[in-house]
């Protein structure tokens, strides 16, 4: 049984020297100094010279066992979570045991434990570091030795990031009765060591979060070249300062678009065009926009389309952009009634050379007349018919008739009528008005007649 309790503390210091641990992740070594108290009193109730637990704790001067030299070493190494072990060399002079003096008497003790920092439970604290405790180890006096069961209390107060004092109490359960249970209290300082730092920047590899290039505190040890408050390898312009919204890139015009994307950085836009303005809102960038402040169509280049005539067809739609029309006839003039009747009734006085397709010199002035009203409509098509009496043979008759039509048809086109807009065409005698018995009727059958057709 002792053999077995003597291998379980070894074990215990095998882990302490092999795994040794501390306080934090950045700093995973420790080294302690410092002084140590045995008190046998408050431990032992029922025995001569001994109080009930935790009986006059601290009388200082009538139970503590001290050296005045550095009686206490420890080395340890941070774990994971909290947790961290630690082995523990201690020497001392026992003078009292409880209230019974004896003989000097010397204590050697080694112990492991493993610590959990009970701020993972408190919350974090800056400088103060309590913690708990629970081991084994094996004390000596003089010649007697027997392992101990540790648990106990302790903190650390820290002066910097790497210096602190330590003050700890701890229980210590005897498995043989040659050497009483005791309390084992030490102040001393502890230092805190090993962390990396590969960049150099002030902030451990494990918290780094840029652990190979040089950066800054603030930034968990990632650099921010242009200063904008974006690290680099979340900027998109990393050399440039710019905004954190536009993952570090400048806005000029502040219009909500990084200048790397805006095609117009200077001037505010929107992100439909790239950054660029539309004023009027159509579609075209002001500077591809001839009428900027006009809602135009691309394919007028942004501006309205034009209406000259003012007939509310615009000059792209309509037939006749310099003549006010109608929408129905795409903006074209819709030929009167009372105009009809004038032309046919002007073409009813156009005269020829007998047997010939020449104008009698009366017949010009009607023909003029009769233009006039042609020309207000210029999508107007007219049908130009002629025709003759019954006076000579039919063949001679329709030749006459379709020089006569044409005559009338090329003295309009060469007063400015389209050519596209008219149509001529003899019938001969074969479409009298009147009887061709008599010289009235055959007069009134030789004729030139005009028609719209559309």
């Amino acid at each position: 049984m002792k053999n077995l309790k003597i291998g379980f503390v070894a074990l215990l210091l095998i882990i302490g020297a092999t795994s040794i641990n501390a306080q934090d992740k950045n700093n995973p070594f420790s080294v302690g100094f410092g002084v140590n108290a045995v008190d046998f009193y408050p431990t032992n109730p029922g025995l001569m010279g001994h109080g009930s637990w935790f009986n006059e704790f601290v009388n200082v001067g009538d139970h503590y066992n001290a050296i005045p030299a550095i009686s206490k070493v420890t080395v340890g190494k941070y774990l994971t979570d909290g947790f961290s072990i630690e082995a523990a060399g201690a020497i001392n002079t026992i003078s009292n045991v409880g209230d019974n003096s004896v003989s000097n008497t010397s204590y050697i003790a080694l112990d492991g434990a493993v610590k959990y920092d009970l701020n993972n439970v408190l919350g974090e604290t800056s400088v103060f570091d309590p913690y708990a405790l629970i081991g084994g180890g094996y004390v000596w006096m003089d010649n007697f030795g027997t392992g101990t069961f540790n648990s106990g209390l302790g903190f650390n107060v820290w002066f910097s990031e790497n210096l602190g004092v330590n003050l700890e109490s701890k229980y210590k359960h005897a498995f043989e009765s040659n050497i009483v249970q005791h309390f084992q209290h030490s102040l001393g300082l502890v230092i805190k060591f090993g962390g990396t730092d590969t960049d150099n920047d002030g902030v451990y590899n494990d918290e780094d979060a840029c652990p190979e290039v040089f950066g800054l505190i603030e930034y968990n040890g990632c650099p921010d070249a242009d200063n904008d408050g974006v690290i680099d390898s979340k900027d998109d312009c990393p050399n440039v300062a710019g905004l954190e919204s536009l993952k570090g890139c400048p806005d000029t015009d502040n219009d909500g678009i990084a200048d790397k994307d805006d095609a117009c950085p200077n001037v505010k836009g929107t992100k439909a065009n790239k950054g660029c303005p539309d004023t009027d809102n159509d579609g075209i960038i002001d500077s591809k926009d001839n009428c900027p402040n006009q809602a135009g169509p691309e394919a007028n280049s942004g501006c309205p389309w034009p209406d000259t005539d003012g007939d509310g067809v615009l000059d792209k739609d309509d037939a006749c952009p310099d003549v006010v029309g109608i929408v129905s006839n795409k903006g074209c003039p819709e030929v009167s009634v009372k105009d009809i009747a004038k032309l046919e009734a002007l073409f009813k006085t156009v005269y020829f050379e007998t047997n010939r397709a020449d104008f009698k010199s009366e017949t010009i002035s009607k023909l003029n007349e009769a233009i006039e009203i042609i020309v207000k409509y210029p999508t107007a098509k007219f049908a130009i018919s002629g025709h003759t009496d019954s006076i000579g043979n039919d063949q001679y008759n329709m030749k006459l008739s379709e020089k006569r039509a044409n005559a009338v048809k090329n003295y309009l086109v060469s007063k400015g009528v389209s050519a596209n807009n008219l149509t001529a065409k003899g019938f001969g005698e074969t479409q009298p008005i009147e009887s061709n018995m008599y010289n009235p009727g055959r007069a009134a059958n030789r004729r030139v007649e005009i028609k719209l057709i559309n």
